[in-house]
């Protein structure tokens, strides 16, 4: 009983002190401190806006270049091959030698079609002794004249066979059929050919040409004749060639066009095969409007900025142009003037408040 009393007697000293003691504490508490920590969450809570980099859009005159990459052709190659059957007799060249035009450089075993050809004059020479004779029979009526056609078509037929025999011979000789330079031989002396057997090939490497692409866009700003520069790999000098020709049609599938440009090449520095780093200078634009990559934000519809309007952050929908190392060309979607916003864009969203730095 007297257990059951003590506990009664704590459960209501408990009761009491917590009205009283803890009560107290609470009203005795500063006005001040209240007012302060209030004071201090609405600061938190509010701003001015978050602090931004602008760049103010103007218009600029820039060099409207464009690189590329290219492959020395030589100006002349062929793979010069044997037109008929027969033994190689004849092929006295030095592989990598230079040869004029018209040189002879294999010759192909032709004793059987000058037989034949010896043998057609032999016929001719009595064709026109007979023609002759029947002529003066002719004049005196001893011959009928069709007697007389006969022997002077003879005489035709054996003139197209000698020139058929002579086309032949021909074929016998392969000869150089431009100055140039001596490839590797395929072939060697004494071996039999056949029509289309390769023998050597033939190469003109001054000048060279070369061939590259560029991007359709740029099609209306390139003319035949415009100067381009060159590099080749591991050589710190610039060379220059002149476009003689464009391709009249576009590439379906990668979309470029097809140049040619010609360069001297007296010394043989440039070897076809090569490839070569070109630089074209295209017309400079006088009035574009270049901005920095990092103000660009790529989305699924295309390229974005943000402007400054209001103290507000704006998206704008742009198309671009030209790129160089720092700078892109911005064709549509920005005016001169306009604020853009370069620094904090990943935390940009639309009617964002901003803060000029």
């Amino acid at each position: 009983m007297r257990t059951i009393l003590l506990i009664g007697v704590v459960i209501i000293v408990l009761v009491v002190g917590k009205l009283f003691v803890f009560s107290k504490t609470k009203s005795d508490k500063p006005e001040g401190a209240k007012g302060k920590t209030e004071g201090a969450g609405k600061t938190a809570g509010g701003g001015s806006g978050v602090p931004v980099n602008v760049f103010v859009v103007a218009r600029e005159s820039i060099e409207n270049q464009i690189f590329a990459s290219g492959t020395i052709i030589p100006n002349e190659e062929v793979n010069l091959m044997a037109e008929i059957s027969g033994r190689l007799t004849k092929l006295d060249i030095q592989e990598g030698a230079y040869v004029q035009k018209g040189q002879l450089i294999a010759k192909i075993n032709d004793r059987e079609l000058r037989a034949q050809l010896q043998k057609i004059g032999f016929n001719q020479e009595l064709a026109k002794k007979i023609e002759a004779r029947q002529k003066k029979l002719l004049n005196v009526e001893a011959i009928n004249l069709e007697e007389y056609d006969v022997t002077s078509n003879n005489i035709r037929l054996l003139d197209a066979e000698k020139e058929v025999i002579e086309s032949q011979l021909e074929k016998t000789e392969i000869r150089a059929p431009f100055n140039g330079r001596i490839g590797l031989k395929n072939i060697s002396e004494g071996a039999y050919v056949a029509p289309g057997t390769p023998i050597v090939t033939v190469v003109q490497s001054n000048p060279v040409k070369i061939d590259f692409t560029i991007p359709e866009k740029y099609a209306p700003s390139i003319r035949i004749g415009n100067v381009v520069k060159f590099n080749l790999d591991g050589d710190p000098s610039t060379y220059n060639a002149k476009i003689i020709a464009l391709d009249p049609k576009v590439d379906e599938n990668l979309r470029t066009l097809r140049l040619r440009a010609l360069a001297p090449n007296p010394q043989g520095r440039f070897v076809p095969g090569m490839f070569v780093k070109v630089l074209a200078d295209l017309e400079a634009n006088r009035s574009a409007m270049m901005i920095p990559t990092e103000a660009i934000v790529p989305v699924l519809k295309g390229k974005k900025v943000y402007v400054v309007k209001n103290g507000k952050a704006q998206e704008a929908m742009v198309v671009t142009g030209l790129r160089t190392d720092k700078k892109i060309q911005v064709i549509e979607g920005l005016q001169p003037g306009d604020s853009l916003i370069t620094s904090g864009i990943i935390a940009l969203k639309p009617n964002a408040a901003v803060k000029v730095n």
